[in-house]
């Protein structure tokens, strides 16, 4: 993986709401019983970011990742994962990681996997979790991405951190002000979708990723491999 991804993907540094870009929504058992056929055919979807999970505990998967995971592949619709993350060490994110992997294990990805840092206490150590967390991602073959408030990014990432990996910024307005390189904007939290009963957060994508696969393969990755390069990363960080 490249160490800058603005480089990489030439992204502007700001941007407003624009139909030009690929519009995206992410969701998580909130949404509960997702009719994807109707999301698909409301023509407002391009691509999907999955809460896969949060925490360190394998019993702390979303109920409904693996649901709208396969519905996403049997209609062709793009989409990523993200995990929530109640750490506050690096050997926390360690076990977040491992947990994460597991779940993602043997399945592709078109969209990064994301690392949902915004728990007052893990953004004390934000610098440190996100590091060891998207490491242990990218050794095992995902594209790994940060999310957070613009505010969060502005006062608890290191520049060097955010350079490492792709952002997902949220801010919700009309027009995105964070200055620092970004590939993701979630824009609203109240946004309307055929096929979902309630709101649900609605995003732009400002990196192609339509020709972009992350995934994890299987015939090469066992969950040994997957656990000793998190164990690799832990033991650089000391």
């Amino acid at each position: 993986m490249t160490s800058d991804f603005y480089t990489y993907f030439g992204i502007s540094k700001a941007m407003e709401t624009n139909t030009s870009y690929a519009r995206g929504i992410d969701v998580s058992h909130h949404q509960g019983t997702i009719d994807w056929d109707k999301v698909q055919a409301s023509g407002k979807v391009d691509f999907v970011m999955i809460r896969a999970g949060y925490g360190k505990e394998s019993n702390q998967i979303d109920i409904q990742f693996e649901t709208n995971y396969a519905a996403c592949k049997r209609l062709g619709i793009p989409c990523g994962a993200y995990w929530y993350s109640y750490a506050t060490t690096a050997a926390e994110a360690k076990q977040e990681a491992a947990v994460c992997l597991s779940t993602l294990f043997g399945k592709v990805f078109t969209y990064p996997i994301a690392y949902d840092i915004e728990e007052t206490n893990s953004l004390k150590a934000a610098d440190t979790i996100a590091n060891v967390f998207c490491s242990a991602l990218e050794n095992a073959g995902y594209t790994a991405m940060i999310y957070s408030s613009k505010s969060m990014l502005d006062s608890y990432f290191s520049a060097e951190t955010k350079a490492k990996y792709a952002i997902w910024v949220a801010q919700w307005a009309s027009a995105c002000s964070y200055t620092g390189t970004y590939q993701l904007w979630q824009y609203s939290n109240t946004g309307s979708v055929d096929g979902i009963s309630g709101n649900v957060d609605l995003d732009y994508a400002v990196s192609d990723f339509s020709t972009t696969t992350t995934k994890n393969n299987s015939s090469t990755n066992t969950l040994e491999q997957i656990l000793e390069h998190v164990a690799s990363v832990d033991e650089k960080l000391g």
